[in-house]
């Protein structure tokens, strides 16, 4: 994961490695060979802050649609389910994370990936059009964080 694009959040800067794929639900994927990686992105690690507690509500094994609850997470910012990137099985999960889940916070690209799945990732994005997706959202992300409500 050499090459990648940084997305500033203020004056943190998000890595993007250019090797994965993404989500718009702010999750990496690393296609091992036909097996889904998947992972918080560091845009998504910086607005959650710390992470203190992650719990999934599903097994190994269990089919999924895209968009369904698989989990939560408890962060310095609140407490918020996880929902599956795509539709597919999800093969591993990353149960070391249960016990101590700050391997997110610390390494979001490798020791803290959340779970394997099998499914088709057509559909994601690669780190080019997840940058402009970033871009695109930020103005609103930045007004959410505040607290100000939505005038749109």
């Amino acid at each position: 994961m050499n090459d990648e694009l940084v997305f500033m959040m203020g004056k943190y800067a998000a890595r993007l490695p250019t090797a994965l794929r993404y989500a718009r639900n702010h999750m990496w994927c690393d296609d091992r060979d036909g097996t889904l990686r998947f992972g918080f992105t560091a845009y998504a690690v910086r607005l959650m802050q710390d992470v203190y507690f992650l719990d999934w509500c599903i097994d190994e094994g269990t089919e999924v649609m895209q968009k369904q609850r698989i989990g939560n997470i408890e962060t310095s910012k609140a407490v918020s389910d996880l929902f599956a990137p795509l539709s597919g099985t999800v093969l591993c999960l990353n149960r070391a994370l249960l016990a101590d889940p700050s391997a997110i916070n610390v390494d979001c690209y490798r020791v803290g990936w959340l779970f394997e799945m099998s499914a088709e990732a057509a559909e994601l994005m690669d780190a080019a059009a997840y940058h402009a997706f970033l871009d695109a959202t930020w103005a609103t992300a930045q007004r959410l964080l505040k607290g100000q409500v939505l005038r749109d």
